[in-house]
């Protein structure tokens, strides 16, 4: 077995972590709204999906990203 200690950092990061769970959110009511055949709905979740990486794209370029001066490292 390798031992990779090289970190990527992906995922371990509030702008990852936002993104995630804003567009799973946007999926989770997304799929909703389709059962329940509204149609607008459908398309605002598409546009809060698009949001949700936009959001940690711009989180991640402010400095909150997997190794951003904002963000915190845990140093395993």
């Amino acid at each position: 077995m390798s031992d990779d200690s090289t970190e990527l950092g992906h995922g371990h990061s509030p702008a990852a972590w936002t993104a995630v769970v804003v567009m799973l959110v946007a999926v989770a009511v997304g799929t909703l709204f389709f059962f329940l055949d509204m149609p607008v709905l459908v398309w605002a979740s598409v546009g809060l999906l698009v949001v949700g990486g936009l959001l940690g794209l711009i989180m991640s370029k402010a400095g909150y990203g997997a190794y951003g001066d904002k963000s915190v490292s845990k140093g395993h």
